[in-house]
């Protein structure tokens, strides 16, 4: 969230209370080391770098807990990495 585009940016203070708020509301969801090295070697066969890298670790997350939707402003992107999910990722 710091990283965003968005003028003023978010301070550090505000994206961990944010975090917190989420917390409090949702079940966090931890992925196993063979899960992250699976997904990344999967990500990196697929020619994905960076920021695609951690969407395909979401991705698997939401996959794990059996996500019922998978909000998201790029569909593109998320529906690349994931199709078997397509049909439940949307837009806000």
């Amino acid at each position: 969230m710091t990283a965003l585009p968005v003028k003023p940016p978010i301070p550090s203070e505000q994206a961990l209370l944010f975090v917190h708020e989420v917390q409090s509301r949702l079940t966090l969801v931890s992925l196993e080391q063979h899960e992250y090295l699976e997904t990344i070697r999967r990500s990196s066969e697929l020619g994905f770098t960076s920021g695609r890298i951690y969407d395909a670790l979401l991705l698997r997350a939401a996959a794990k807990c059996e996500a019922q939707i998978i909000y998201t402003w790029n569909l593109k992107h998320f529906r690349a990495l994931a199709p078997e999910l397509s049909s439940i990722i949307r837009t806000p």
